[in-house]
């Protein structure tokens, strides 16, 4: 008897983080969604906190496809700008280039002709 109540117990476990995932899924897409103005946010959330269960199936077949349209902008925006930080911090100077072969062929990491091609290269 006690594995069966255990088995009970944790399929309603599962279930009520499956809903809890949809729950901040719905809320997080309100507001990200600038198409809809601030009292149908309201409208949608008040309906989430006293009918939660079908307010959440309802959302989920009437703006699914939404849902995924601004879900997808979302990850191609963060993405950009996890790039553009990338880059930015990334980005060296020709100048800190050309300083930094010097200091290889001052210790003899490189010889002349090495330091004359990442010169070159720095410069392009």
């Amino acid at each position: 008897m006690i594995f069966w109540d255990f088995l009970s117990w944790m399929l309603w476990a599962a279930i009520f983080i499956g809903y809890l995932f949809a729950l901040f899924a719905i809320i997080s897409d309100l507001f990200r969604d600038d198409k809809l103005n601030g009292w149908w946010k309201a409208v949608w959330v008040l309906f989430l906190i006293f009918l939660p269960f079908i307010t959440v199936l309802v959302y989920l077949v009437a703006r699914s496809n939404g849902m995924a349209a601004r879900g997808s902008r979302a990850a191609r925006d963060a993405d950009h700008a996890a790039q553009s930080y990338i880059r930015e911090v990334a980005r060296t100077s020709p100048t800190g280039e050309i300083e930094a072969a010097a200091a290889l062929r001052a210790a003899g990491t490189i010889n002349q002709e090495e330091f004359d091609a990442l010169k070159r290269k720095a410069l392009s």
